[in-house]
């Protein structure tokens, strides 16, 4: 008798045992994995031009304008391609372990647009696809990693648009500002922005503190900073191009001609020239050698390791590609398979 109630507490010992274990494995597998540091999920340039391509650690994940524009990921040469949810995706971030994105699910014959809030949310989801975890289910806008945050628009009847971040595993949701500061330029710790309202100045938001700091007085729009440099759209210059140094404090005009939107990579500047003789263009960091890449109106200018991506204006389904090393003779059709 005494041994068969031994081995009945022995069973019942082991059976909690391995329950205990199953759930520390699965809280294990289930935990979020956080930063060790400052990361930053996308360039500003894409970024401000709606977040559709994000590349990260050799991967390029993307809007499929093949497929209404749900999350995909391909190498940068577009091979490898696989499709990693079906919701409608902008304002695409990554890291080591996760992509973040807004989404914007609608009907097959509704326009998809980056431009517009919808039934939008703040996602997040493994690099390889799988569960979407809802970070935030109200409508989000403009979403900006860092570190192990989120900077992200955030929308509501009570206060409507304002400036708002979560953790990476959707606690400590809070209103940073009742502005809605645009997050898309990062450069570790710090979120450079435009001011609104009254002032337009380029503005410093440390995300340690979440203190703003006023670096240069002047009338800018959607300002990129990179190392020492920060570029800007110039009110107070028709919205030309304007560089400003963050450590001289020397500012100069080196785009004269009126812009639509931009993207800084390496050592070039790509841009939408508005009005006469609008078109794509490309030149160096320090406006020289402009060359017209192709005449027309475009937006939503991105760029990856290897390519410019950018849409007919007006039509999301019209993407077009280019090799960052090539000329407009090589401006083709962007067509990617829908899976």
């Amino acid at each position: 008798m005494k041994n068969k109630r031994k081995k009945q507490l022995f069973i019942t010992i082991a059976i909690i045992l391995i329950l205990i274990a199953v759930f520390c494995l699965i809280h294990f597998l289930n935990r979020t994995k956080m930063n060790s540091g400052y990361v930053n999920g996308n360039s500003a340039g894409n970024l401000y031009n709606g977040g559709l391509f994000c590349e990260s650690n050799g991967t390029v994940f993307f809007s499929n304008p093949s497929d209404n524009h749900r999350l995909y990921s391909m190498n940068p040469d577009g091979s490898d391609m696989k499709k990693l949810s079906d919701d409608t995706v902008s304002y695409i971030n990554a890291d080591d372990h996760y992509v973040y994105y807004v989404r914007n699910n609608k009907s097959e014959d509704t326009n998809f647009s980056f431009l517009n809030f919808g039934t939008n949310s703040l996602c997040r989801i493994n690099r390889n696809g799988g569960r979407v975890t809802i970070l935030d289910d109200d409508p989000s806008l403009y979403a900006g990693l860092y570190g192990n945050y989120i900077y992200y628009i955030h929308y509501d009847k009570e206060t409507a648009s304002t400036l708002y971040r979560i953790k990476i595993d959707g606690t400590k949701k809070e209103q940073v500002s009742k502005f809605p500061y645009k997050t898309c330029s990062s450069n570790g710790q710090y979120m450079y922005f435009n001011g609104e309202n009254d002032s337009h100045s380029l503005l410093q938001l440390d995300t340690a503190d979440n203190s703003v700091a006023t670096l240069y007085s002047c009338t800018c729009y959607e300002p990129t900073v990179i190392n020492d440099t920060a570029y800007y759209m110039d009110g107070d210059n028709d919205y030309g191009l304007s560089t400003y140094s963050l450590s001289s404090g020397a500012a100069n005009l080196i785009i004269p001609s009126r812009i639509d939107c931009y993207n800084v990579t390496g050592d070039y500047i790509y841009y939408q020239k508005n009005g006469e003789g609008a078109g794509i263009y490309r030149c160096l960091t320090n406006g020289s050698n402009e060359e017209l890449l192709i005449s027309g109106n475009y937006t939503a200018l991105h760029t990856t390791s290897q390519c410019l991506y950018f849409y007919e204006y007006g039509n999301d389904s019209a993407c077009y590609q280019m090799p960052l090393s090539g000329t407009g003779n090589d401006i083709g059709v962007f067509t990617p398979e829908k899976l």
